[in-house]
Order: structure tokens, then sequence, then C-alpha cells
């Protein structure tokens, strides 16, 4: 296989200090070169002239608990202020833009769209935008693969539930990268005042996961710790919308799911016998430390994805949660998920899934509705669209 140099090797191999006067970044500590160096020590160790940093959801450390605000601060590594796009503020605002020869923008994305960077790098793109500031998009491969036949929708509903983990209209899966996605949204929101360059992946290829790469894994957030998860989150982050644990404060965040009142031997039998592609279940007890039930034994199952290409997280995710409402209709809840940007947490299944249709239609007759999870995870003209952005081949 060939070896993939990141967005930000290729611009420190291929950019001079003596080209900028003034920089922004925004950034965490989840990205790296190749050589394992944090993104802001390369460029400022290389000579870049970097005076502001900014940080997503989780903080420059990539270590915020999930949904809670960041504050701005001082950066201990570089001495940089910190601007926070997690607080008061999503978008960075004209005054920390206007003395700026470019925003540089490098953020590890999962591929999945309620994880929010990249509706951080949407923001920035539109302040970038308005102050005609030129962006600087730092390319890295999608760690889910960017083949588009492995994409699953629904696509988003931006009518009914446009948020921060799902402003504009893709699917859950979207298989892009960052770079695409930047390019496709330049087109498709109409920034035409945007000064927009995507440094590429060097040798950067569509059918490869994370796994694939030889690279060591850096935790992306709090509950994205290992390489699995990054298979399983797109399936069981649907059961923040439940009472369900989906094992945060575990060893094993996204990769289980359990209650107190669920039969783990039944749920996993009953899962594996629906026979779903790349995947089986089996038996798993657990004890979270944070969640709906903090402290407290849990019963379910862990996913062990036995065919990383065969498997469709989203699909799986949604079978699940049609399992659980139809096997222990008695005790599974929809349930709010509060978080900086949804105080009240509401309709937080909505939010994941992109419609409230979906909702209905699993409320209304569930044995229907898992007849047609194959047509609700359909992407519909998501390939279309995004074909004259593709980057990679």
């Amino acid at each position: 296989m060939p070896h993939i140099s990141f967005g930000i090797d290729v611009f420190l191999k291929k950019y001079k200090p003596q080209q900028f006067k003034r920089l922004g970044l925004v950034t965490n500590d989840a990205v790296m070169t190749k050589q394992v160096v944090p993104v802001r020590k390369a460029l400022t160790e290389a000579g870049f002239p970097i005076v502001r940093l900014f940080s997503p959801e989780h903080g420059i450390d990539a270590m915020g608990a999930d949904g809670a605000a960041m504050k701005d601060k001082m950066d201990s590594l570089t001495g940089l202020p910190i601007h926070s796009l997690y607080s008061s503020k999503l978008k960075p605002p004209p005054s920390v833009l206007q003395d700026l020869d470019a925003v540089l923008f490098d953020l590890p994305d999962i591929g999945v769209r309620f994880y929010t960077y990249i509706w951080t790098l949407s923001h920035v793109m539109e302040a970038c935008n308005d102050s005609q500031t030129p962006l600087i998009v730092l390319d890295r491969p999608n760690p889910l693969g960017s083949n588009l036949t492995w994409a699953e929708g629904p696509l988003l509903d931006e009518s009914t539930v446009s948020s921060f983990i799902g402003r504009w209209r893709i699917p859950i899966r979207h298989s892009l990268t960052v770079g695409e996605l930047a390019q496709f949204w330049k087109a498709e929101r109409q920034l035409h005042h945007l000064d927009l360059t995507i440094v590429t992946v060097e040798n950067g290829q569509r059918n490869l996961f994370f796994q694939d790469l030889n690279l060591p894994f850096i935790p992306t957030s709090p509950a994205i710790s290992s390489v699995d998860t990054l298979l399983t989150y797109p399936a069981l982050c649907f059961l923040e919308g439940l009472n369900v644990s989906e094992g945060r404060g575990t060893s094993f965040p996204f990769r289980v799911c359990g209650a107190t009142w669920i039969n783990g031997w039944q749920l996993a039998e009953a899962f594996n016998s629906l026979n779903l592609a790349g995947v089986k279940a089996r038996a798993f007890s657990f004890t979270p430390s944070e969640g709906v039930y903090k402290n407290q034994l849990c019963f379910g199952i862990m996913l062990h994805i036995v065919d990383r290409i065969a498997f469709k997280p989203v699909s799986t995710g949604l079978y699940l949660v049609y399992l659980l409402r139809n096997l222990y209709p008695k005790h599974i809840q929809w349930a709010n998920y509060p978080t900086l940007v949804n105080q009240t947490g509401a309709r937080h299944f909505d939010l994941l899934t992109g419609t409230p249709e979906l909702r209905f239609a699993m409320e209304h007759d569930g044995k229907i509705f898992a007849k047609s999870i194959e047509n609700w995870t359909q992407t519909a003209d998501w390939v279309e669209k995004v074909t004259p952005y593709l980057i990679y081949e």
C-alpha cells in the first residue's frame, strides 16, 4: 500500500512561513503529523506565524465532556490564545478573523454526520466567507472509508431537525473527507466570497479504513477511544436518544449497550438471529461511571465487527433500536440528551437520525418499520450531488 501523508505533512513540505504574516488555526490534540507531533507545534516550530488558535467541542485537548461548554484560554503548549468555538459562539467573530492572512483548519472527522467537528468547519467556512478571510483545509482520510457505496442515510431534513449535530442535508455516513465536504459546501451553500484551498492527502484512496493505514490511532474525543469504536459509533450513538446506556463511562464506549432491565442473552440471541452483515453480538454486563445508569450494573450486548466492509453501521443501529422497543416495551423510552447546543436535550433521537419521520414510522408499527430499514438508509441523490467535488479515486 502506498504511504499516506496527511494534509499537514504536505503543507509543511510545500508551503513556506514567509508566505504568511498572521495565521489562525482550528485544531486540537487529536490531530498530529505522521511523526505524531501536534499540528500546532509542528507549524510553530517550522516558523509559520500562528497568532491564535480555535478549538471545537471537547476543547484543545480533545478531552472535554460531551456537550460541555469550553472556555477561551491560553494554550500551554504554544502560549497562544485559544478561542473556543463550542461556547456562547460556534462561529469565529469578525474581530478575530479580520487581521489574519488565512485560517488553517485541521480537525479529525470520523465520517459521521452527528460528530460535531464538521459542523465547526461549516461555521468557520461561513465566517471566512463573510470576512473574506482565506481558508486552508488540511485534509485527512475518512477513517470509515470514502467509498460512496458505503454511505448510509437518511439525508437530513433541514426544515425540521437542523442542529449542531447535523446542520445541512448530508447522510449519516457521508463517505467524504473533510476537504471534499468543504468543496461541496462552498458550492452548495453558495459561499461565493470564500477563498478555499484544500491541501490534499498524498496517496489518498477511497477504499481504505483507518485500520488499513498502519498508523497509530489517536482518540478524537473522550468516547472515541479506540479504532474499534470508529466502526460501531454510527450504530450505537442512536442510543443517546433512549434510556439505554451506550457505554459511556466504560472501557468500551459505543461498543456496548445495556440497561438494568435488559436480558443480555435474550438481546444477543435476537440480534444475531437477524443475520446482519459483518457483525455479531455477545451478552455483556458492565457498570458505567456516567450516564442514566451511573454506578448501576447493566446487562446488554457488545458488538463485534467481523467484516468491516460488509458491516452497515447505521442500519445495524436502527435494527437494534427496533429490537429494544420490541423486546422491552414496558421499559424503553425516548430520552432527552442535554448539551450546550440543545439545553433541554429534546428530540435528540430525531436530531441524530436527521428526520422525525423515522421515529414516527417506528412508533406506528415497529415490524413494518424493521422491514423498511434498508429504504430509510438510502442516500437518494447524494452520490450524484457530491461527485463533482471528489478529490480521491
